[in-house]
C-alpha cells in the first residue's frame, strides 16, 4: 500500500519472536507478520494464539491511524500500560493484520 509517500508493506515473519517483560513470557512465535511503514520502526504483529492474552488487561485507549485504522489497546498488570495494541477492524489494504497483537519491544532468535 502507498499513499501520498507513505508507504505500508506486510511480509511474513520466520524468525522466532519472543517478548518478555519483567521475566514473565508474553509471547513467542514464529508466525509473524512484519510490518513496514514510512518513519515507523519494523513492527511484529503476532497472531493472538502465540500471545499470553491471559496475563493482559484491555485498557481505555485507542488511537487512530489513517493509514491502519482504529487499534486497540491492552497493559500486563506487572508491567507497562498500553504496552500492546492490534487493529479490530482495520482498514482493507491492510487487512492481514486483523486481531494480530503489536508489542513495542520484541527479542528475534
Amino acid at each position: 500500500m502507498s499513499t501520498q509517500g507513505h508507504r505500508i508493506e506486510i511480509k511474513h515473519g520466520t524468525e522466532h519472536v519472543r517478548v518478555v517483560v519483567n521475566g514473565q513470557v508474553l509471547a513467542e512465535s514464529r508466525r509473524s507478520l512484519l510490518l513496514f511503514e514510512t518513519g515507523c520502526p519494523v513492527r511484529y504483529y503476532l497472531p493472538p494464539e502465540d500471545v499470553r492474552t491471559d496475563l493482559l488487561t484491555p485498557s481505555a485507549t485507542h488511537t487512530v491511524c489513517p493509514f491502519k485504522g482504529t487499534a486497540s489497546y491492552w497493559s500486563f498488570e506487572q508491567g507497562p500500560e498500553d504496552l500492546v495494541w492490534a487493529y479490530p477492524e482495520p482498514h482493507a489494504e491492510v487487512a492481514e493484520i486483523k486481531d494480530h497483537l503489536c508489542f513495542y519491544e520484541v527479542q528475534l532468535g
